[in-house]
């Protein structure tokens, strides 16, 4: 995963075109620092799954 391919998964799930997606444990770093640059990181989840994956969902407001 590059950083253009991280900023266009983050903007798919912001425009609920992409439910939910799938970081592989490889590209965990990269697309995590990708997204706590954004304004807007508080509204993604972030939900651990077995082998090191990870599975981020879009959900403004879920931390009130």
């Amino acid at each position: 995963m590059d950083h253009e391919q991280a900023l266009l998964i983050l903007n798919q799930l912001r425009n609920k075109e992409l439910e939910s997606y799938r970081v592989a444990k490889e590209d965990f770093h990269m697309f995590r620092t990708i997204l706590l640059k954004q304004e807007d990181a508080i509204d993604f989840r972030g939900n651990a799954q077995h082998r090191g994956e990870t599975i981020y969902t879009f959900e403004p407001g879920w931390t009130k």
